[in-house]
């Protein structure tokens, strides 16, 4: 049997060191320990897949908390059902004591543990669906108040007017254009429409 440690974080940015530290006080090897820093809507994450590759019956998962898994409802039930039943793979998961596959292996066991999962994994795509929709108003809020988005315009060559008038003209190509330019010919046609 080999103990395996699930890391998730949602973006680029946000630190893993939490998990980690309480991974290896479980005694989780840093070898067995896989991290993947993108979103749980989903399971098409490379280091799970890497590390599910790797586990093999009788094997343990150990993870932080439910949505460390997934934040898709359904996503983390068929998951669970095919880590558990299919792989016969032991779940413990930290900060829900009742989600520990290694115990309770009656029928009593599993069905609270079934309930238990259930009732985390709806509550973990509630709070992913929360936080869309609130992000979703911030942005709405900041938009309304003038806020814009992305980089600022690139500001436009002196000659961008008479460059375009000599495509418009026919007596040059847009390559060349852009080339004159000296920017991406999909920026300058972007820019052509908008003036």
């Amino acid at each position: 049997m080999i103990d395996f440690g699930y890391i998730r974080v949602s973006s680029r940015d946000q630190n893993e060191e939490r998990q980690r530290i309480q991974l290896e006080l479980q005694g989780i090897a840093e070898p067995n320990t896989y991290v993947d820093k993108q979103s749980g809507k989903d399971f098409d994450r490379p280091q799970y897949k890497k590390m599910i590759k790797h586990m093999h019956s009788g094997d343990c998962l150990w993870i932080t908390s439910i949505d460390r898994l997934g934040r898709n409802y359904e996503e983390i039930q068929e998951q669970w059902r095919y880590l558990t039943k299919e792989k016969r793979i032991d779940i413990v998961v930290l900060d829900m004591p009742l989600l520990d596959t290694r115990r309770g292996k009656d029928l009593m066991g599993t069905f609270i543990a079934d309930l238990v999962l259930q009732i985390l994994s709806f509550v973990a795509e509630t709070e992913r669906r929360n936080i869309k929709q609130r992000q979703a108003e911030g942005i709405a809020a900041a938009k309304a108040r003038g806020i814009k988005f992305g980089r600022p315009p690139m500001e436009l060559p002196k000659e961008f007017n008479a460059v375009i008038q000599m495509i418009e003209h026919g007596q040059i190509t847009q390559q060349e254009g852009a080339k004159r330019l000296n920017m991406p010919i999909t920026t300058m046609r972007y820019r052509w429409k908008g003036r």
